[in-house]
């Protein structure tokens, strides 16, 4: 976890191929230890320095609603299309 923003919000560097993590992309995760991680925002470094105090305070009160919700509540959002679930499948060489 690179800044816990409080309110369950984390900031996440992530690395650009060839440039690391300082010239790469930052994530917004809402995050319950052991719980839940929901993917909430990211933007490129060479877009924007960072996200602004009222965009924090926001991200906070989403992650208060959003780190509440049920399995059940989240299941059903799925399925509407109001959330989309993010899946990382890696490749392995062989």
């Amino acid at each position: 976890m690179d800044a816990d923003l409080g309110g369950g919000v984390i900031k996440q560097r992530i690395a650009r191929t060839g440039q690391g993590k300082s010239g790469g992309y930052r994530t917004i995760v809402f995050f319950r230890r052991g719980a839940r991680a929901v993917f909430a925002y990211g933007f490129a470094k060479r877009d924007r320095a960072n996200i602004d105090v009222s965009e924090q305070q926001q991200f906070k009160e989403a992650a208060g609603y959003v780190l509440r919700l049920t399995n059940k509540q989240i299941d059903e959002l799925l399925h509407k299309g109001d959330f989309v679930e993010v899946r990382y499948e890696q490749e392995v060489s062989k």
